[in-house]
């Protein structure tokens, strides 16, 4: 279910509002939201945290028993919080301290930590796809058989006696359909049966826990009614893997200080007059955090690629891509004009395949040699969560003379013992690259993209692509937040001096293609960023601006991501992606499956697990799956849940088709720390 954001407010949401609720429905009344603790009572995050606890005894609250048959309605689900609890009698720093644990778990524990990072004596393992029993495939094939049938009878009997429930997809007065009913079909037919799994909003930041409207449908989900009230569920849907998607804490004062001096908005273009000194300050930054010269900024994501990608490469040029590549980078090839060539997902030997044919064939027709060839991979695919091969393109790199453009969208920040994406974690340097992308929505809490290389790279690009023409600029507050989180990551330091252009054009910069350094505990360059880079009025807290608390929430993101992972396996179900992955696709495949899932864990009491689901053409046909993204805000405890969730559903829907040794629920939870270091 991919949430859709309503409001995001300061603290002083905390206290009933008298404006009217976008949702609400006449007649209904929006109930006070209750305070909620999963794992513990202790209510705050790193620094915070502990200077919290110093004065409060912490009382764990262990996670109450599942049982999905206690599921009833959602009016009155919460989180481990009595129904009579009243917001107006609780003290404002209370609802201030929960509310940020809600946002984001503590957990103090030092063994729920571990290092994402590559193990230079072991080869890079391939991808392992377990295919599922005959019998699934075949109901599986059987399932769409049947919908399609019936929702083409359906449609046939319904133009002829039912034509005005159909007129939208026949010719009226002269006028062809704007849908038509083979374009339509898969939507009307297949998924608007689930459409109450999809496009479910959110009435709170999408941290931790998030507060969901509760709606239903009279008229098979045609339309949504909204009931008023809301339900606070454990969040495993959202991207936020460093948790800095909060309405508390430095960042998140950074963002509200920018709002009153900038305001919202640029209003205009990169080179229209959009460019305020935020941008360049954020984009210095991109550059130093990332290791390249230069880099610019996006204010959109999918833009990126799409806009990017037709100003490097042209009709003449070929480009090579995985086939489970985003379609954002489809988009921008296809509108690049370029010859476009799909080698297997992450298969290196039918990438070199490729490369052998395509150099001695040059050119269809005229076989002349292409004028350049751009290869195009993603960090961390999204969908499967596989990580790419990197050493083994570069080795290929240097044998083939292509250029690299690798999508680091989903692995930056996430992966490597830095936070510094795919490079970090083999330990290359990100030189080895020539054009590396990535969004500001998954690790950083913000929006928008960035396209970091060599500066004379950069510098046309900001020309020829379209988003700086076109495109507004990014938001001071969304600007704000990038740097403010960035610079978390790296730590400020106050004896560095911003080197000057000259400077750092070589020593800093070097094109040679030298590995980094391999000890974990040292940050690579560029290290700690200048305090001099940063805006004067920016101040964040010590726990911040030391890289402290954001290198533990690199480290508990690796342990989440491993440790979901590795119990799911051992649960006995069959999951795609690497273990360092923070996105783990749980495979379902019936699409009748898919929506009894996501609706059986909406409804799971005390705790609800908000959750997505993705099915075709997302996927392939038969490979539906439910996509859970983990994030540092987690806590140990929140994992066993949602283990302690899949197990029991997991036997009930009979969805427990993996190879491999089995544990049960317990023994995963109890040795979750030797089974996070043994994979």
């Amino acid at each position: 279910m991919s949430l859709i954001m309503t409001t995001g407010r300061r603290p002083r949401s905390l206290s009933p509002s008298s404006s009217r609720d976008p949702f609400q429905v006449k007649g209904s009344s929006v109930t006070p939201l209750p305070l909620s603790t999963i794992a513990t009572s202790c209510p705050s995050t790193g620094h915070e945290a502990n200077a919290y606890a110093g004065n409060r005894t912490i009382t764990p609250i262990s996670t109450p028993s599942l049982s999905v048959s206690s599921s009833t309605s959602l009016d009155d689900t919460v989180l481990d919080e009595p129904d009579d609890h009243d917001f107006r009698t609780t003290l404002a720093s209370e609802q201030t301290s929960n509310t940020i644990h809600d946002e984001f778990g503590y957990c103090a524990n030092q063994s729920y930590r571990c290092v994402s990072q590559h193990n230079p004596e072991k080869p890079v393992a391939e991808d392992e796809i377990e295919e599922p029993p005959y019998y699934i495939l075949l109901t599986t094939y059987l399932s769409y058989l049947l919908v399609i049938v019936f929702g083409h009878l359906r449609d046939l009997i319904g133009k002829r006696f039912a034509k005005s429930s159909f007129t939208h997809l026949m010719p009226y007065d002269g006028y062809a359909p704007l849908n038509s009913d083979f374009d339509s079909f898969y939507t009307r037919r297949l998924k608007q049966r689930i459409d109450d799994c999809f496009s479910q909003p959110i009435a709170s930041v999408a941290g931790r826990t998030t507060l969901i409207y509760d709606r239903y449908s009279k008229d098979f989900n045609r339309t949504q009614i909204y009931t008023g009230k809301t339900t606070r569920a454990l969040n495993v849907a959202s991207y936020n893997y460093l948790g800095f998607a909060q309405s508390h804490g430095g960042c998140a004062d950074a963002v509200e200080e920018s709002i009153i001096r900038y305001g919202v908005s640029t209003c205009g273009t990169r080179l229209e007059g959009g460019t305020c000194d935020l941008h360049r300050i954020a984009e210095a930054l991109v550059a130093r955090f990332v290791g390249t010269e230069d880099a610019l900024i996006s204010s959109m994501g999918f833009a990126t690629n799409s806009t990017i990608i037709p100003a490097l490469v042209s009709k003449g040029c070929l480009i090579i891509s995985d086939e489970h590549n985003h379609a954002s980078i489809r988009t921008g090839a296809r509108q690049s004009g370029a010859h476009v060539r799909m080698f297997k997902h992450n298969d290196m030997r039918s990438l070199e395949g490729l490369l052998r044919e395509v150099i001695s064939q040059g050119q269809p027709k005229t076989h002349r040699s292409w004028r350049k060839i751009l290869v195009i991979v993603e960090g961390l695919y999204s969908m499967e969560g596989t990580m790419v091969n990197l050493p083994k393109i570069i080795e290929l790199k240097r044998t083939y003379k292509f250029y690299l453009f690798v999508d680091e969208a989903h692995s930056i920040g996430a992966l490597g013992p830095h936070g510094r994406g795919v490079t970090d974690y083999f330990n290359i340097s990100p030189r080895c690259v020539d054009v590396l992308m990535g969004t500001f929505t998954k690790s950083f809490g913000a929006a928008g993209g960035y396209i970091a290389g060599a500066k004379p790279l950069i510098d046309s690009l900001r020309v020829h692509g379209y988003c700086g023409s076109y495109a507004e600029a990014g938001t001071p507050p969304v600007l704000t937040q990038i740097v403010a989180s960035m610079a978390s990551i790296m730590g400020v330091s106050y004896d560095l001096v911003l080197p000057t252009s000259s400077s750092m054009s070589i020593s800093e910069s070097s094109t040679s293609e030298v590995l980094m350094p391999s000890v974990a505990d040292e940050r690579p360059l560029p290290s700690m960023v200048p305090a001099s880079a940063l805006p004067t009025w920016l101040s964040l807290p010590p726990h911040l601006s030391d890289g402290s608390e954001a290198y533990e929430r690199i480290r508990r993101l690796a342990f989440n991501s491993r440790y979901l992972h590795a119990g799911l396996k051992k649960l006995g179900f069959i999951t795609y992606g690497h273990p360092f992955s923070p996105i783990v696709p749980l495979l379902i495949f019936n699409p009748g499956k898919m929506p009894m899932f996501a609706r059986m864990m909406r409804r799971l009491k005390p705790t609800p697990v908000a959750v997505v689901v993705v099915a075709y053409p997302a996927t392939p046909l038969v490979t539906s799956r439910v996509r859970f993204c983990l994030s540092a805000a987690h806590t140990k405890e929140d994992i066993d849940f949602v283990l302690r969730a899949c197990d029991e559903l997991g036997d009930l829907m009979d969805l427990k088709h993996g190879r491999g040794e089995r544990w049960p629920i317990e023994e995963i939870v109890a040795r979750s720390v030797e089974l996070v270091h043994s994979i």
